[in-house]
This record gives C-alpha cells, sequence and structure tokens, in this order.
C-alpha cells in the first residue's frame, strides 16, 4: 500500500526516509488558521486542536488520492496561548523574548486516513523549557539563524542551533521534531505497511 505524506514539511519527510519509509508527498492545502480559530471558538483544548488539524490534512488529502494518508500538525502553547508562526525575525525576537524563561508545550498530532476516513489518530506532548535569554543571544540567534527559522512555528530547530535555547525537555525528541515515530511506527506494524 502506498503511504502519502500530507504535508511540505522538510522535517517531516526526513524522518519518515530515515526511518525506512517510502512515501510519497502530497502537500494538504488547507487553511491551518481557520481551523485553530474554529477550535479555540468552540473551547477545544490545544491536543484537541493538534489533532483536529492533523486528521483535516489527513482526509483532505485522502479525500482526493488512494492510499494511506498521514497527516501531521503541531501546535505550541505558551501560557494559555496557541502560538502561530512568526512572519517575520521582529515577530520572531518578539516571541523569543516572550518564551525566555518559561515552559511552552508542543502538542503533536498524527492521523492516518484512508478513502476519505481516518483509520487512526494520537496526539503526543513536550514539555519544552527555555532558558533566561538576553536580548543581545536572542540578536546574535536570529542573525545566524536568518529568515528560515520563520519555518518553525517556535523560531528554533532542535537538530540545529535551536538546541541552545532549552535548558530542559520533557517528552519524546520525534514529537519535537513534529513527527511522533514511536506511535506511527507501531501502528503501520499493527497495519502491516512496515515489517513487524
Amino acid at each position: 500500500m502506498t503511504l502519502i505524506l500530507a504535508s511540505g514539511s522538510a522535517s517531516r519527510a526526513a524522518l519518515l526516509t530515515g526511518a525506512g519509509i517510502s512515501f510519497t508527498k502530497i502537500p494538504a492545502d488547507l487553511d491551518e488558521d481557520a481551523i485553530k480559530d474554529d477550535g479555540l471558538a468552540r473551547g477545544m483544548s490545544p491536543k484537541a486542536i493538534a489533532l483536529k488539524l492533523a486528521e483535516a490534512k489527513a482526509l483532505h488529502v485522502s479525500a482526493r488520492n488512494p492510499g494511506l494518508v498521514l497527516g501531521g500538525d503541531q501546535v505550541l502553547q505558551l501560557e494559555k496561548d496557541l502560538i502561530s508562526k512568526s512572519h517575520t525575525l521582529d515577530d520572531a525576537r518578539d516571541l523569543l523574548k516572550r518564551m525566555s524563561g518559561k515552559t511552552h508545550y508542543l502538542h503533536g498530532g498524527l492521523a492516518l486516513a484512508e478513502g476519505g476516513h481516518v483509520v487512526w489518530s494520537t496526539v503526543e506532548s513536550a514539555e519544552m523549557h527555555v532558558r533566561r535569554l538576553s536580548d543581545d543571544y536572542i540578536d546574535g540567534y536570529l542573525d545566524r539563524a536568518g529568515d528560515k527559522i520563520l519555518s518553525s512555528v517556535g523560531c528554533y530547530q532542535l537538530e540545529g542551533e535551536g538546541v541552545h535555547l532549552f535548558e530542559a525537555i520533557r517528552g519524546d525528541y520525534f514529537t519535537v521534531l513534529g513527527l511522533s515515530l514511536f506511535p506511527l511506527l507501531a501502528q503501520l506494524r499493527h497495519m502491516r505497511i512496515v515489517p513487524a
């Protein structure tokens, strides 16, 4: 059976490739902010919104393509707010100042859909403790990272220099990278998509 990744995320694709899983990539073209806003208006928890986003991506692509479709998305919860991607380096600077010395949560939703129906879903969370960051450090970090950092909701990539922002992380490393591999692999083995 063909596995389709309903995401344009380079890190999700790299994780699947690294795990030896063959797939094709068909990014879901959805208004993610509208889905988040609807979830917030309905009083959904951040975890539920992450799951809703993943399911929406999987369903969107599954309705148009045969095969098993993997949808994934992350939301960043800082205090009571859901944080969206920064559009400019000034926005990134403001976010990093706000996160400095605080704990935030990454909630990663995953869903598998087939024939326009969700056949499996899960949500995993990681607790991220940001160390106190000086203004000079933030400025230097953003100078070195450049605009590419805007592709990450928290303005960091743990597999790169972003690791320096943290004093501790609780949770699965793959969840932080955007694809909770352990529950996904268990499900793919269960479905006989990958060898057991």
